[in-house]
């Protein structure tokens, strides 16, 4: 009779053996012996079996005793740590069966043979049989062990890992997710080294909306430790998956340069197997992945989510010596998946304040409260229930205190650090990799942690007031009219990714560029020209990785455009180039010594006048090369140029003229050039405008103020200021039916429909061919539109 199998190879195994080898091994087999076809590199290895566990417990005569403590636990008459203790000790004491011990051995030669080494460096990881579910992640509450080498030290790494199965963190969880503590066997997997020079983390959809076209992925210097703990401000890569993989195109949408201070590398003194260093400067300073790299890992995850038929959450790291890249762990991502399908929770301010400080937003929430700082696991005893935690880092250990916050901030840390996988899990929202709120934020302080303004939190000063909303998706009715949305911010486009719109009918470039890039265009393309000593400073310093200060331009307004489009692709989205006024370009760094000053900035160079104006041209080029690079580099071909405020004919004449020198030809590559309609000489010129172009959008706003003569922002005037009057609607009918004369496609983008129903009947009546609001608005304008349509 052939000896019980107590190891198991992990080609041995796969997803269907969680029960055997738990979730995270079983996930490693599946993906060595299923998607080699997909080349995704796993590091080869072994696994303990379940029963080698319970073998452990028996011959050591140790399940009894687990069962006393954790009755001890329950009775409260052991503390956590007292308990713990006394159950790690219990393992840690123990003797391995011999023929468990024995099979350990023999799978680590036969591994350092496969690997031609006399005793090849492993990782030992913990993989319980209750881990890695879909709906619990267990992240962070079992230990690894790195850099492992020789078989003694390999089976008291496995002795190690069945210890950890009742670390403190790991008891606490599962009793918060209740879940036996004696059903759950553990499994130590040995995994063959990776040598990493770079590793961190990525998931198959995006972790903050649930939006699952985008693969996120986090990336530092050395070992991935210091990004699953959140040691560092990690780069940050998104990749839009539908294109990845597709000829002639390079779907990175999005690239964050993180500060990588520290790194953990091999230790080379004897007794310890790794180090914290700090980086250099030239590594803080580079982005760690390069273009093929990106791509190849959004591949990896796009082909580990369609084998799984789920969003993933993986660890990957690249080999030092062979320069070739590898995933080390896949399991199921827990938060996004379980949320409920058709709603929506919405989060807003009601009122400003005073930002603190800043950072990455995890969740979409908003949270206020006073401040609790803790420096380390020594202080937790001092937290308050319904403080806002803010600290350095967190750690699994600190599970205790995670239930009673209502939110986090850290200093250090990018969206797979351990403080943003918990706030996820316990619905809570993190502003994470602050840089400096344990500095900043005093003990006891009141703050408003709000994480509804798109990818970037803010921390403002005092107790704001704020509003919370869920909305449901279900039973909306059906409308003729395409309904689609106004658009500001990247972050938020992916908010909104759930409403069942038509597009995007307006996008504003100008926000992009205040608050993304915050420089006046012609300070970047004539930076050597800029007499502004401290503008240059500030220049210098957000633009220190580029060494052409225009293709910081470039950049930062592709990312911004890109993630826009890629929330409604193949749905159009109209991106209407930029509409700064003077005052507004000024304010801009480095804007003064390029703007004049305007007695009415409304009325003056602003719009399609300045893409063509000899002072302006090469501010506009830049424009033109980040739209190119959005639709042909990065693929997203549904993107439609709009040009606001254009006078007269012989103005939208030069600006196609300019466009096409510029590469944005209409017509080749399905390129749709479109014109804000917002003019009374749009209106009266209408059928030979739409001659121009593919396309008008009514920008109500600006054409009611014309055609009534009210400035819209006068506060004493504004009951005068009405969509609803006479002549404004009259230009409207007017606009519509010039436009279908042209074979002109027309939409509105204003509030004007959402706020009063009878407009909406009105635009409807008149056979608008859509109508575009403010996301917020959107439920009740499609209810208003099919009940105009419906009459």
């Amino acid at each position: 009779m052939a000896a019980k199998k107590f190891v198991l190879e992990f080609s041995e195994v796969s997803s269907r053996d969680g029960e055997r080898v738990g979730g995270k091994n079983a996930a490693l087999g599946e993906m060595i012996h299923a998607l080699k076809k997909k080349r995704v590199h796993v590091p080869d290895g072994f696994a303990t079996t379940a029963d080698a566990f319970r073998l452990f417990l028996r011959e050591n005569k140790i399940d009894k005793k687990i069962r006393a403590e954790i009755e001890h636990l329950k009775k409260g008459s052991k503390s956590l740590t007292r308990a713990g203790k006394a159950l790690r000790a219990l393992f840690l004491r123990g003797k391995f069966p011999e023929q468990v011990e024995e099979q350990i051995r023999e799978a680590y030669c036969e591994l350092s043979k496969r690997y031609k080494k006399r005793a090849v460096d492993v990782a030992v990881r913990s993989s319980a049989t209750a881990e890695d579910l879909p709906e619990a992640s267990f992240a962070g509450q079992q230990e690894t062990f790195l850099n492992i080498s020789g078989q003694d030290a390999v089976v008291e790494a496995c002795r190690k890992c069945y210890a950890s199965l009742f670390t403190d963190r790991a008891i606490s969880y599962r009793e918060e997710k209740g879940f036996d503590h004696l059903k759950i066997a553990l499994s130590a997997g040995v995994q063959k080294m990776v040598r990493a020079d770079k590793a961190g983390v990525m998931f198959s959809i995006d972790t903050e909306s649930g939006f699952p076209n985008i693969v996120r992925i986090s990336a530092a210097w050395g070992l991935g430790e210091v990004v699953v703990k959140g040691a560092v401000n990690p780069d940050e890569y998104t990749v839009f998956k539908p294109l990845v993989g597709k000829k002639k195109t390079r779907p990175i949408m999005g690239k964050s340069l993180g500060d990588k201070k520290r790194k953990v590398v091999y230790a080379r003194s004897r007794g310890r197997v790794t180090r914290t260093v700090n980086t250099t400067k030239k590594e803080r300073e580079s982005f760690v992945l390069d273009d093929n790299e990106i791509l190849r890992l959004a591949e990896w995850a796009c082909a580990i989510e369609k084998h799984y038929e789920r969003p993933m959450d993986i660890e990957w790291a690249r080999d030092g010596d062979s320069g070739q890249l590898f995933v080390v762990q896949a399991r199921p991502e827990t938060v996004q998946a379980l949320k409920e399908a058709g709603s929506l929770t919405t989060y807003r301010l009601k009122e400003k304040g005073n930002r603190a400080l800043s950072g990455l937003a995890v969740g979409e929430a908003i949270a206020a409260a006073k401040v609790c700082r803790i420096q380390s696991t020594r202080q937790l005893g001092k937290f308050k229930e319904g403080s806002i935690l803010v600290t350095e880092m967190t750690d699994p250990d600190w599970g205790p205190i995670f239930k009673k916050t209502k939110g986090i901030i850290t200093d250090l840390g990018g969206r797979t650090c351990h403080a943003a996988i918990v706030s996820r899990e316990l619905g809570i929202p993190a502003i994470v990799g602050t840089g400096d709120a344990t500095k900043v934020l005093r003990d006891g302080q009141a703050v408003t942690l709000s994480c509804a303004e798109g990818d970037e939190g803010f921390v403002y000063n005092g107790l704001l007031d704020f509003a919370e909303e869920k909305v449901s998706l279900k039973k909306l009715p059906k409308t003729r009219t395409p309904i689609m949305l106004n658009i500001a911010s990247p972050g938020g486009a992916f908010r909104w990714w759930k409403l069942p719109c038509d597009g995007i009918g307006l996008a504003r470039i100008e926000f992009i560029i205040a608050n993304r890039i915050q420089v006046h265009p012609m300070a970047l393309a004539h930076f050597d020209e800029l007499e502004d000593r401290e503008a240059r400073r500030r220049i210098e310093k957000l633009t220190h990785s580029y060494k052409d200060k225009r293709d910081y331009f470039i950049d930062k307004l592709a990312q911004g455009i890109a993630p826009i489009a890629a929330s409604q692709h193949p749905r159009p989205v109209i991106m209407r180039l930029s509409d700064f006024k003077t005052n507004e370009y000024a304010a801009l760094i480095g804007g003064e010594q390029f703007e004049q000053r305007e007695q009415n900035p409304m009325l003056g160079l602003r719009g399609a006048s300045r893409y063509y104006h000899e002072e302006f041209r090469d501010a506009f080029r830049l424009e033109c090369e980040a739209i190119q690079r959005v639709r042909n580099q990065i693929g997203l071909k549904n993107v439609i140029v709009m040009v606001p405020f254009c006078r007269t004919l012989d103005e939208a004449d030069k600006v196609l003229r300019e466009l096409a020198e510029n590469g944005l030809v209409r017509g080749p590559g399905g390129l749709e050039i479109y014109m804000m309609c917002e003019i009374p000489a749009n209106a009266v010129l209408a059928e030979k405008f739409g001659e121009r172009f593919d396309g008008f959008s009514i920008g109500s706003n600006d054409l009611t103020q014309l055609v009534l003569g009210v400035d819209r922002d006068s506060a004493e005037l504004a009951e005068l200021f009405d969509e609803r009057n006479e002549a404004v609607k009259n230009v409207v009918r007017q606009i519509i039916r010039a436009a279908h004369k042209a074979d002109c496609k027309v939409g509105i983008c204003g509030e004007a429909p959402s706020d009063y129903p009878e407009f909406a009947a009105f635009l409807v009546e008149n056979g608008i061919d859509s109508i575009s609001i403010n996301p917020d608005r959107f439920i009740e304008t499609k209810k208003i539109v099919a009940k105009a349509e419906g009459k």
